[in-house]
């Protein structure tokens, strides 16, 4: 293979987040349209690899993936080792601001997936007027425990674990290389941390109550979930969408949780449309 250089770029930023003082690591390519992608629990923004270097995205959308805390190359705050992490709402809710406000990103369009397509509700609900568009992936209202999370945290249990939890959601009919790379990067998971993410999932990031408040002329909301999906539903997100009005969920065929990593190729062809419809929008169409 002809050795290549790709067109990201790599970097730190120090900012505050809920009064502390963090170092977080994200990754950009591409000018124009801020476009800021969440990764899902437990994992890292390397799940956005693909969307970095198409250059049918990077030519009108400068794309950022960030790392959250805890997460990937973005460590915990000073002091972690005397806390247990556990990711709330609010804290989720401000942390995205956080990231907004310390990279200057203007209006940015949001696209986060099951955690973060879950946070894109709760960003829609309290801060419409701060984005240009939310996308919503593998987005819904709630999602019960389907099996005991309370063993996550034991300091005998990690890596591979944390990848056989998740390896179903991936669907049957994606390329073998990108749903590997995609359970890859839960075996890298810090302790902890993917429970923690859950506690968001699971608990406290529950906006059943709150839904039909959500106003999409206030902010341009998609949805798109891949059918394979048991955890976030195509029915469920069919539910969000139905509460919100005026929004048309997408449901992708052969696709399961982790569009964007597992089947990088087969989800840029329900993207790009939205995308289409986002810089229509931006030009007055």
């Amino acid at each position: 293979m002809r050795a290549s250089v790709e067109p990201i770029v790599g970097r730190y930023v120090r900012c505050d987040i809920e009064g502390r003082p963090h170092r977080v690591y994200f990754e950009e390519a591409g000018e124009g349209i801020p476009l800021l992608c969440l990764h899902t629990a437990g994992s890292d923004g390397r799940q956005y690899r693909a969307l970095l270097n198409d250059e049918a995205v990077t030519k009108d959308f400068r794309v950022v993936a960030y790392d959250m805390p805890w997460h990937g190359k973005s460590s915990p705050p000073a002091g972690w080792q005397d806390e247990t992490y556990q990711l709330t709402s609010a804290a989720y809710v401000r942390q995205v601001l956080a990231i907004v406000d310390a990279l200057e990103l203007d209006r940015p369009v949001v696209m986060g997936c099951s955690i973060g397509g879950r946070v894109v509700l709760h960003l829609a609900h309290e801060h419409p007027e701060r984005f240009r568009a939310l996308i919503g992936l593998q987005s819904s209202a709630h999602v019960d425990r389907y099996y005991d999370t309370s063993w996550l945290g034991r300091p005998d249990v990690g890596g591979e674990t944390y990848a056989g939890c998740v390896s179903g959601l991936v669907a049957p009919t994606s390329p073998p290389e990108h749903g590997w790379e995609t359970l890859w990067h839960y075996m890298q998971g810090g302790p902890g941390v993917f429970g923690g993410d859950l506690h968001f999932y699971n608990l406290d990031g529950d906006i059943r109550p709150r839904i039909d408040e959500i106003d999409p002329a206030r902010c341009p909301i998609f949805l798109l979930t891949g059918e394979y999906d048991f955890s976030c539903t195509p029915d469920a997100t069919r539910d969000v969408a139905r509460r919100i009005g005026d929004v048309e969920p997408v449901i992708m065929k052969d696709m399961g949780h982790f569009p964007m990593s597992e089947n990088p190729a087969a989800f840029r062809t329900h993207l790009l449309p939205v995308l289409d419809r986002i810089l229509a929008l931006a030009d007055g169409g």
